[in-house]
């Protein structure tokens, strides 16, 4: 937010700050990467569906290619008889980012006793409930609550609406076709690219959400990953710069590393693409007519709902992930840290990234 009303509003002034704060609050409540689609949004705002296009390249591209080349990591480290253990601080460090955020976005979306329940709930279903098919049921649930406990009059006021519906047919197609594809073929690639295309239309929020809902499928479910390679990669992509989200390259990568390098290189592939896809149709087909969308009130309600839920899942995951670093002396030490430099705001996140890793090399 502060970057984008700084270079967007107040140097370039493609937008005016009451419009920044307009598109990412439609971002929020779209599933996807918010500060993508926001970025995505402004572009479609200044110069339609082709600079969108761009705006969205030239933003996640480069960390693309960063997470594709890191998942080679351990390949690289085993290839010259280099020890992972170097690596071993970057897990506890990557829960110290997750545990931090759980805390921040945990009092922005408490705002009553029926969010904290939420929160709670979310939180206790998804630590003894770790299925894949839980998360969207929770999120979905938390919405269907709050509907239900807060129904206003004219909450469902119908205004006038002419979307394209060619963005959504085409969204709705690839998640079907996917679907399908993963059905009916044993190809590594094809499963990721539904997973991750999965993903990104169920996730609400910035990059912390989708932890707890990819790691629950990639390690403990379909084992593609242990958790320490898991927590090495989303620590890694917090010292690069660019969206969260491209996490998925890496994770793609590592999925798919047991095959050819070319192999490895298609996985991080159909997981970075897949993860955007899904957002920047769904602000091909939205962004139009968002004018008239803001004036339902029972959109905002329901993600109320659905905001505290994800608290909870993000709160749980830096549970679960600490639990699976091991919980030892050295460990907490770099996770109190960790959240201490991160929560003074004075140390740069790429520093204590590097940080970790020197200490791994030292120790």
């Amino acid at each position: 937010m502060g970057v984008f009303a700084d270079q967007l509003v107040a140097k370039k002034r493609y937008l005016s700050e009451a419009e920044l704060v307009e598109l990412m609050a439609l971002c929020s409540i779209l599933p996807g990467p918010t500060s993508t689609q926001t970025i995505v949004a402004i572009g479609y705002k200044t110069g339609g569906p082709g600079l969108a296009l761009l705006t969205m390249l030239v933003w996640a591209l480069p960390v693309l290619v960063a997470m594709t080349l890191l998942s080679f990591l351990y390949r690289g480290l085993a290839a010259r008889n280099v020890s992972t253990e170097v690596l071993r601080f970057i897990g506890p460090m990557a829960v110290g980012f997750i545990a931090l955020a759980a805390f921040r976005i945990g009092r922005k979306v408490v705002t009553d006793t029926l969010t904290a329940l939420l929160l709670v709930g979310g939180a206790l279903t998804t630590y003894w409930i770790r299925d894949p098919w839980i998360f969207p049921v929770v999120l979905l649930a938390g919405g269907g609550i709050a509907l239900v406990l807060r129904r206003e009059p004219g909450m469902w006021n119908r205004p006038q609406l002419n979307p394209p519906w060619r963005y959504l047919a085409l969204f709705v197609a690839f998640a079907l076709g996917l679907l399908a594809l993963a059905l009916v073929s044993s190809s590594r690639v094809i499963q990721l690219a539904e997973s991750f295309y999965r993903y990104g239309y169920l996730v609400f929020g910035g990059g912390q959400v989708m932890v707890p809902v990819m790691h629950s499928e990639l390690v403990q479910v379909r084992q593609f990953m242990t958790n320490p390679e898991f927590l090495t990669g989303y620590g890694l992509v917090q010292g690069l710069p660019g969206p969260m989200f491209s996490f998925a390259a890496y994770a793609g990568g590592m999925a798919a590393r047991d095959a050819s390098v070319g192999q490895q290189v298609l996985g991080a592939a159909a997981g970075g693409i897949g993860i955007f896809l899904p957002g920047l149709l769904l602000i091909y087909f939205v962004y139009p007519i968002w004018e008239q969308i803001k004036a339902i009130r029972a959109i905002r309600i329901a993600l109320a709902g659905i905001n505290a839920v994800a608290g909870g899942l993000i709160a749980i995951a830096a549970v679960i992930l600490m639990q699976a670093s091991g919980v030892h002396v050295a460990n907490l030490v770099v996770l109190v840290l960790s959240i201490v430099l991160l929560a003074s705001r004075k140390v740069p996140a790429p520093f204590i990234v590097a940080a970790a890793l020197v200490a791994g090399f030292v120790v």
